[in-house]
């Protein structure tokens, strides 16, 4: 099995060594990553400037960083590792959930988002450290993917899907088990924060407190909570055909999906 695992903390971060350290026993695995942290990137990709790739010493794995964003990583590597392909595109492990809405941000889940479109069965993976100051507990990562890499590799898939797993960041022994579970809500409240600099000029700093919610039954806000991990299938596909339909009737336009 040929695996491709990008991140977007960095060549350097520890989830990628955790992922990386359980891929390699499953196929063989090369490192793609960016040379720096490039979290809440979304799906951005570099157009503008020169992308350069230099090999990094990874534990005896081919690997390297590139000074873009994971997109970038991705396609780098199915040009320079793969260029006939790859059976398996792993982005991770994140520090930190990408439950909810936090998918359209995440640069971890934008780059098993460009393995699917390269149409590459991919898989993003976060670690649901919600608190700073809390231990993250990549050794209860590293075991349940130890435990469930053979089903993922091997779970259905279609053209232009992938999967987003999160892990609870709690002890092996309190996992309660593993639920798929569809994209929840996960919003943020002040947002936007207001702050003076020492010369009194205004300035603004974005991010906000992360509102989680539990009663959103069958999400994966929901089932990470809970103290399982959760596996939600996603499509690229966006078009909400029910929608699509009602739109159509109530301009009395022709409809055209396959």
């Amino acid at each position: 099995m040929k695996i491709l695992i990008t991140n977007d903390d960095g060549i350097h971060g520890r989830g990628l060594k955790e992922l990386a350290n359980v891929a390699r026993r499953f196929g063989d695995v090369v490192i793609v990553a960016p040379d720096r942290e490039r979290s809440a990137c979304s799906h951005a990709m570099t157009l503008r400037d020169p992308l350069r790739v230099h090999p990094v010493d990874f534990d005896g794995l081919e690997a390297y960083a590139v000074n873009g964003v994971p997109v970038d990583c991705v396609n780098v590597g199915l040009t320079v590792a793969y260029p006939d392909g790859c059976d398996l595109v792993l982005s991770g492990i994140n520090l930190g959930p990408n439950l909810g809405f936090d998918i359209t941000y995440s640069g971890t889940v934008a780059g098993a988002m460009e393995g699917a479109i390269n149409g590459i069965r991919s898989i993003a993976f976060s670690l649901a450290v919600f608190v700073a100051e809390a231990p993250a507990h990549w050794e209860t990562a590293s075991k349940w993917l130890e435990d469930n890499f053979e089903a993922l590799a091997a779970a259905p898939w279609e053209d232009l899907t992938f999967l987003n797993v999160n892990i609870p960041s709690i002890s092996y022994s309190e996992l309660r088990g593993t639920r798929v579970a569809e994209m929840g809500k996960r919003v943020y409240k002040d947002r936007v924060e207001k702050r003076d600099d020492p010369w009194g000029r205004p300035y603004y700093w974005q991010g906000g407190m992360a509102l989680m919610s539990a009663n959103q039954p069958h999400s994966d806000v929901k089932t990470v909570s809970e103290g399982f991990v959760s596996v939600t299938p996603l499509s690229l596909n966006w078009t909400q055909r029910a929608l699509a339909e009602q739109v159509a009737r109530s301009g009395n336009w022709p409809i055209d999906l396959s």
